[in-house]
């Protein structure tokens, strides 16, 4: 039950980061002026989507806090290399963004070292 704490911090955060470049990707490119970039980042900030991908910051924060009442930081932080594992995968499904080897090799390597990590 209290990897839940830290589940739910892993998910909550990979949900804000998918949301995020979903409604980035909706909005276009970032105008090269000044008043367009500030009209563009305004429009994105009320956006409902991206306020939810803020409010699921804010609660991985509440449930983090839950996971530091439990574990001690040097277990639980490695799982939060988890993030980039499921953001990689994430990108490559929703995104079509490209899956190299390196990239298999270097979440691999994370995925390892977490386990190392959160044995010792």
């Amino acid at each position: 039950m209290n990897y839940l704490y830290i589940a739910l911090t892993i998910a909550l955060t990979v949900y804000g980061q998918i949301a995020i470049k979903m409604q980035v990707l909706q909005a276009g490119e970032l105008p090269a002026d000044g008043g367009g970039k500030l009209a563009f980042l305004l429009r994105l900030l009320l956006n409902p989507w991206i306020v939810s991908a803020f409010a699921a910051a804010f609660l991985a924060s509440i449930a983090w806090m839950g996971a530091m009442t439990k574990f001690q930081l040097s277990h639980a932080y490695p799982f939060m290399s988890l993030n980039f594992v499921i953001v990689l995968a994430l990108s490559a499904w929703l995104f079509h963004e490209p899956m190299s080897m390196t990239r298999l090799i270097g979440v691999t390597l994370i995925c390892v070292g977490t386990v190392v990590a959160a044995q010792g």
